[in-house]
């Protein structure tokens, strides 16, 4: 634990730094945040928690704090920043509509873990994840002979080794099994080979420790991963879970300490690529409306935006609608940021924005493309008075691709 009086600026970059620096307090993010929109508290918002953690690193790493001597900051205004850095879902819309482009996405991880190496952080749920992790390679503490055998198709053949690779990742395989089945039943429809780690060798990607700031077990965990795959000989990793994608594109190349030895692409990417070599088709028709959600992590996270359209459109008879926010703008489903853990009640209520207006608009399904909004969206939808039916992309393109044989 650091000491009462040492600097809150040693977790952060100097371009972060700068950041907190440019805020200028204009709250044009409180439109854009879905924390505000269904709680209402600009004592949890973006330029509020800046504020805050400015006045945190002024006391103990000011000017006047290093000619005279660093303050001791009241234990009850740590907590109540702690609480408010943690209901954050870090979907990062507020970067996104950022007047001086705050990279905010990249930040709350930062500033969650300085309130965890000063012992401020007592969710029970977070905390015990990194034990979970080490026991049964997933945060949830399931398992490891659940993690592939309750939904793999048994008519896919996996190889040993192929330049091509399938990650499932813990929130897929435990949370959203009809999404990763869509998964490899359209991998097998490709027709390429590809590989997969044992159910004992496919650990946590690290996203989880990231997102919650616990990031001592990060580097282990990815030259684990990194290594097995260079074994199989992987070239390229595919995966369909956004915050997988997110940590590996962005955050592996770090603590694996040099460039990758594969490339990483969503499951989306794959597919597009695949459909555009005539690798794949789809004939039969699906004359309904459908609605598709863009998760945070694969639009603003990775730029992940047109493929999955690409995918959906593929399907002939579908009429493809869009939330009023979507794209790098789109509004967070609740999920993300492990605030679902810890602050349910407002991931449920954020959830229901989305089941609302997909209804309003006459959608016959909201699509999905992420495991955390698979799970909490569907979660959201019991005991709410709207009904939709909530599909994942793969769960769905894996009803109507046809193999394209040579």
């Amino acid at each position: 634990m650091k000491d009462k009086k040492e600097s809150f600026t040693r977790n952060l970059t100097p371009l972060q730094l700068m950041e907190l620096d440019a805020c200028t307090q204009c709250g044009e993010c409180l439109r854009h945040c879905p924390v505000q929109e269904v709680t209402g508290r600009p004592s949890i918002s973006t330029p509020e928690k800046i504020r805050v953690f400015r006045e945190f690193i002024k006391a103990t790493g000011g000017l006047k704090a290093r000619f005279l001597n660093p303050k001791v900051i009241d234990r009850k205004i740590l907590e109540d920043f702690t609480k408010a850095v943690f209901e954050c879902t870090t979907c990062g819309a507020c970067g996104q509509k950022c007047a001086v482009g705050i990279f905010t996405q990249r930040l709350w991880p930062y500033l969650r873990k300085e309130m965890f190496d000063r012992g401020l952080v007592d969710y029970e749920i977070l905390t015990n994840m990194p034990e979970a992790i080490k026991k049964t390679g997933n945060p949830y503490n399931f398992p490891v002979e659940e993690r592939f055998k309750p939904w793999f198709p048994e008519q896919v053949k996996v190889a040993e080794k192929s330049e091509i690779a399938y990650y499932a990742g813990c929130s897929g395989v435990y949370g959203a099994k009809p999404m990763v089945r869509g998964d490899v039943l359209v991998l097998d429809a490709i027709g390429d080979p590809f590989t997969m780690l044992t159910e004992d060798e496919e650990v946590c990607c690290g996203f989880p420790l990231f997102i919650s700031g616990q990031h001592d077990m990060l580097e282990d965990l990815t030259k684990r991963l990194v290594e097995a795959y260079k074994a199989k000989g992987t070239k390229v990793l595919v995966c369909s879970c956004p915050c997988c994608v997110n940590i590996m594109s962005r955050d592996w190349p770090a603590f694996y300490g040099k460039e990758l030895p594969f490339r990483i692409r969503h499951m989306t990417q794959h597919v597009s690529a695949a459909l555009k070599q005539r690798k794949i088709m789809v004939k039969k028709e699906l004359k309904e409306r459908i609605i598709y959600h863009d998760p945070c992590y694969l639009s603003r996270g990775v730029g992940v935006i047109e493929e999955p359209r690409e995918v959906l459109k593929a399907i002939p008879g579908i009429e493809l609608l869009e939330f009023d926010r979507h794209g790098s703008e789109s509004r967070c489903c609740g999920a993300g940021g492990a605030v679902r853990k810890v602050f349910n009640e407002n991931a449920i209520a954020i959830g229901r924005l989305a089941i609302d207006e997909a209804v309003a608009k006459k959608a016959d399904k909201l699509i999905l493309s992420c495991p955390a909004c698979y799970g909490k969206v569907n979660e959201a939808m019991q005991d709410h008075d709207k009904k939709i039916p909530i599909v994942d992309v793969m769960e769905l393109f894996a009803q109507y691709v046809e193999r394209v044989e040579p």
